[in-house]
């Protein structure tokens, strides 16, 4: 159920993904994703409380949850960049590869979570995976630049959930709390141009709207699976978003080269290694 979960969460991923790399604005495309996402999450959490326990046990799980809200803000702030400078392959591959090389360990000394020799084999082929991909000659420094940054604020929100998580507080309500952090930290950046990107999404609603959707879909049943896996092998699983970018860049219009399908086939079979890791 875990990896169906995580799998799942990496395809749309992907997909909104692509859809903010094929976007001119990307900065305003991002907000309004981040807005939407925030929103529809938020329903989500609202209906889950009915008649349910409390979203966050205690304060304790409410800081963590709104430090992993200013990271998120670092995330899409740096995604957009990254996007901006190179294809979607690339930049997924340097701020996933990036996550896993920070979190794998810390989730290990600070989660207790296990090593088994499935999980190190998934990790390495995974990791080899992303080394191809990004070894191509579309990886320019500032996709290296932007994202490493990624990679940093990707890890730093992950461990953040997982430790609102495992504190007792509700998946649905960690990412609509998150991402109304972010929201205002993103709007406030972009203060000169919102009656712009207002104006943007009056006329042409219907994209915006699916990709926030898609957007909050992915995150959802990934604080799910996050919530009932180990930190460090529900990222690198969640890391098939690679693949299934590189399937939609041809959407979008890149040719993704020989070495990054290569690279892209690995991190499935690393995924898979670590789906077998996971069953007990």
């Amino acid at each position: 159920m875990i990896v169906a979960a995580v799998l799942a969460s990496a395809f749309l991923h992907a997909l909104w993904n692509a859809f903010l790399r094929a976007q001119d604005d990307k900065d305003g495309v991002g907000l309004i994703v981040v807005a939407l996402a925030a929103l529809s999450a938020g329903v989500v959490a609202v209906i889950a409380t009915i008649g349910g326990p409390a979203p966050f046990p205690d304060t304790t799980s409410v800081l963590w949850t709104l430090a992993a809200g200013c990271c998120e803000a670092g995330y899409f702030l740096s995604l957009v960049r990254a996007l901006a400078a190179g294809p979607l392959g690339p930049v997924y591959t340097v701020s996933r590869g990036g996550a896993i090389l920070l979190v794998w360990p810390i989730s290990i000394a600070a989660f207790a979570e296990p090593v088994s020799g499935f999980g190190v084999g998934g990790s390495a082929l995974v990791l080899a995976g992303l080394i191809a991909i990004g070894a191509g000659r579309q990886t320019g420094r500032a996709v290296l630049s932007w994202g490493a940054a990624c990679a940093v604020f990707i890890a730093g929100y992950h461990l953040l959930y997982k430790l609102a998580l495992a504190d007792g507080a509700s998946a649905p309500a960690v990412f609509a709390v998150s991402l109304a952090v972010a929201t205002p930290i993103n709007a406030l950046r972009l203060r000169t141009r919102l009656g712009a990107i207002g104006r943007a999404v009056r006329a042409r609603p219907l994209p915006y709207l699916t990709a926030g959707a898609v957007c909050a879909s992915s995150f959802l049943l990934f604080l799910v699976a996050l919530r009932d896996g180990g930190a460090g092998a529900v990222l690198t699983l969640r890391n098939t978003s690679v693949l299934f970018a590189t399937g939609l860049a041809y959407a979008i219009g890149e040719r993704p080269s020989h070495r990054q399908w290569l690279g892209a086939f690995l991190v499935v079979g690393g995924a898979l290694l670590l789906g077998l890791g996971q069953r007990p």
